[in-house]
């Protein structure tokens, strides 16, 4: 029998109905011959609430135990849905990431899959069971213990899945009926993409966009899994959703696919730095250590050997970051003047492959938001995407006139 993957998100699957929902589409699917792999997140708010009783219960909470309760929202879909299966006489049965078993490191709270033997799942769809529901972002470590995938590890349960079993498709439902040219919320005149490429959504998904976990795209386009993004409110049929796919299955695309945003980040300057070699990795490192996510790095000119080093970064990391500066500082490993914090900026971006053939569009992009009265902060670019840091109070307008300046709303 050949497999398909389906993975149902937390709203998806949020009351009974909703479970018996998606157990409709399933079906349908079981009637064409597949042999069903379903990953369920827990149902939409548990999670969160898991994870809110854990910080009650001990603020400085031992990480394995974390893993153990936050896991247990799965457990609950998984088995749910298996009976709601059963009870519409389709052999299914439910399995915990380490009844699977789904292998990963140690890393508590954000492990990673190292492998998913397949043969104890495939003997019971040998025995007759025709579809498994797997407790999507947990597995075992090592030693044992229950570990979980960080948040938003169903989407990665799922593709990691379709690589392993070598599924016809992985189609990922969720609460939006595919991948837009930019949030539907700001712009109306976002369009729904056909398609889009693997490291088109990469960009999009590590950007700000919240369609996909950008782990579970990094596994898509390594293992060439072709992933379909669609509504579990609508009814789909094959040429519904956005199909995510390798570029050369893509005929013609647009120079720019998308415009992304992330409103929660950050500025932060080291004025004058003495400048000499390894300052940056005596900056960096330290931020490294204590988990600060850089993104955005300038350097400026070196004047009577002081420069500024600018970097972005969430802002529920800037007093981990100031922290992490003032005790290298201490320590003499570096030495700055001051540190400046801007906490109310947004990061906007372009992303496109076609950006790679066309020249222009930096300058096309930096033109709409002068147009508009909107001052650049903070620039960086790669060979597909191009992202700047302005005021917050500008991000809206700064995605609606990049939308419109590129002419997205047209396929």
């Amino acid at each position: 029998m050949p497999v398909l993957v389906m993975k149902f998100g937390g709203t998806s699957v949020g009351s009974l109905d909703r479970i018996k929902r998606a157990a409709k589409r399933i079906g349908v699917e079981v009637a064409k011959g597949y042999d069903v792999i379903v990953i369920v997140s827990a149902m939409s708010g548990k999670t969160n609430e898991l994870v809110g009783w854990v910080n009650e219960t001990s603020p400085l909470y031992d990480a394995r135990e974390y893993d153990a309760v936050v896991s247990s929202g799965e457990n609950v879909t998984a088995g749910l849905m298996a009976l709601t299966l059963q009870e519409m006489d389709i052999p299914a049965r439910s399995w915990q990431g380490w009844q699977v078993p789904l292998k990963t490191t140690s890393a508590h709270a954000n492990a990673r899959i190292e492998e998913i033997p397949t043969d104890n799942m495939n003997a019971k769809f040998g025995e007759g069971m025709r579809v498994a529901v797997v407790a999507g972002f947990q597995g075992i470590s090592p030693e044992g213990r229950i570990t979980t995938l960080g948040r938003g590890g169903s989407d990665t349960t799922a593709v990691a899945f379709a690589a392993a079993f070598e599924a016809e498709r992985c189609d990922i439902y969720t609460d939006v009926d595919g991948v837009y040219t930019t949030d539907p919320r700001i712009s109306d005149k976002a369009r729904k993409l056909d398609k889009i490429a693997f490291e088109e959504m990469l960009e999009l998904a590590s950007l700000g966009a919240k369609v996909l976990q950008t782990r579970s795209v990094e596994l898509a386009m390594r293992f060439g899994v072709r992933l379909r993004v669609l509504s579990s409110f609508e009814d789909n049929d094959e040429n519904f959703g956005t199909l995510v796919c390798a570029e050369e299955d893509i005929m013609e695309s647009n120079v720019v696919a998308g415009v992304a945003y992330s409103r929660d980040e950050a500025k932060v300057t080291l004025v004058s730095v003495a400048d000499r070699p390894g300052i940056a990795a005596a900056i960096f490192g330290p931020l490294s250590e204590a988990g600060v996510n850089v993104d955005m790095i300038v350097q400026n000119i070196s004047e009577d050997g002081r420069t500024d080093m600018t970097f972005s970064c969430p802002t529920d990391q800037v007093a981990r970051a100031e922290a992490a500066m003032l005790a290298s500082k201490e320590t003499g490993e570096i030495n700055y003047h001051d540190l400046v914090a801007d906490t109310d900026v947004a990061k906007i971006s372009i992303v496109g492959i076609g950006m790679r053939s066309h020249a222009g569009v930096a300058a096309q992009m930096f033109a709409a938001l002068q147009n508009e009265g909107i001052n650049i902060k903070v620039i960086t670019t790669s060979e597909i995407k191009i992202s700047v840091l302005v005021d917050r109070k500008y991000m809206e307008l700064a995605v609606q006139a990049l939308h419109d300046s590129f002419g997205l709303e047209k396929s």
